[in-house]
């Protein structure tokens, strides 16, 4: 088992994502559903090349790019004592 970390927010590590690639993944949208890579609060900045790489170099696509993931609007983190005091209240959570 790989300890290389490629996604720091998630902490997916390298040997998770090449199983996810010898599983069929062809796409950085392939590995990020099939690992959370890319998913966390960064959302992709620090490995999303990476990824694109491995499957680059995985699947012989050396001289073509590999489309990045769909972006998605950044997430606020909201702790639970915050969603605990709007409990009972009417209010909702934007």
């Amino acid at each position: 088992m790989s300890k290389h970390v490629i996604c720091r927010c998630e902490e997916i590590r390298l040997d998770e994502i090449q199983q996810a690639l010898d599983a069929g993944a062809r796409t950085v949208n392939d590995v990020k559903r099939q690992t959370r890579a890319g998913m966390g609060l960064c959302q992709g900045i620090y490995c999303v090349s990476e990824i694109a790489r491995m499957i680059a170099h995985t699947h012989d696509q050396n001289n073509s790019p590999v489309a990045s993931m769909t972006a998605r609007p950044p997430v606020r983190v909201v702790t639970l004592a915050a969603l605990a005091g709007l409990a009972g209240t009417g209010d909702s959570v934007s």
